[in-house]
């Protein structure tokens, strides 16, 4: 990820993509007083164009923006690339908050929200984002799977298997932690860093692709295993 110096400081480069005026200058201010170089757009059109032009270490995007939605543009970065990506809804957008998580966003916040807190989530999609971007070059095998670290890739045999980013860092963090059983609301706030407790069936959700893309049996899965009550585990043995 680039950075950009600013005297003795390095600064992420933000992208605020949002149309409320007053959103904008408060979240502008308090987020240059963290060092952070932040880069505003007004409508979803603008947000495109400076997302590919400024390449920026993270995005905050409003889900409702004239022109392209935020949704719409986190699924394209997501397409792309693995930027953090924070998502601004509005109360009763439950739908919309969800169809974000599918799409692998890292944070959502929900309007009216305290810059401060705006801050310290970013802070924290930031430091999660290089602790799971900065291992080094690590490979790992069970059966008839690699999974390469470095490269974010898997493989089954000869046959390159793809996943989502969150898919690949749900299966990494139960590799690098064999046997140990993990809540699926420890496992939504160690991938995703979301402060609510509520749906937690994404993790069901991202389990079961995973299921199907690495065990042979996915009805009756050998490495990824559910423990009853708690939650998951993986476990290498020889299948």
């Amino acid at each position: 990820m680039s950075k950009v110096e600013a005297g003795d400081v390095m600064s992420y480069k933000v992208l605020i993509a949002e149309d409320d005026e007053n959103i904008i200058d408060v979240c502008k201010r308090y987020l240059e007083r963290e060092a952070y170089t932040v880069y505003i757009a007004r409508d979803g059109e603008e947000a495109t164009t400076k997302w590919r032009e400024m390449k920026p270490d993270a995005v905050i995007l409003d889900i409702m923006m004239p022109v392209k939605n935020g949704l719409d543009l986190a699924e394209e970065i997501r397409f792309e690339e693995e930027t953090p990506v924070i998502l601004l809804t509005a109360l009763g957008q439950e739908k919309d908050r969800l169809v974000g998580l599918s799409i692998g966003v890292d944070d959502y916040i929900t309007k009216p929200f305290s810059p401060r807190e705006l801050v310290l989530r970013l802070n924290n999609v930031m430091r999660r984002y290089h602790l799971n971007h900065g291992e080094k070059n690590q490979v790992q095998q069970f059966g008839t799977v690699t999974i390469d670290a470095s490269k974010r890739t898997v493989w089954k045999e000869d046959q390159l298997i793809e996943t989502t980013v969150k898919e690949f860092d749900l299966l990494w963090f139960l590799v690098q932690h064999e046997s140990q059983v993990f809540s699926r609301s420890h496992l939504i706030e160690r991938l995703w860093g979301f402060d609510y407790e509520g749906d937690t069936n994404t993790i069901n959700v991202h389990i079961r692709k995973l299921r199907e893309k690495v065990e042979e049996d996915p009805a009756h899965p050998v490495y990824i295993k559910t423990v009853w009550g708690i939650g998951y585990k993986f476990e290498r043995v020889a299948p």
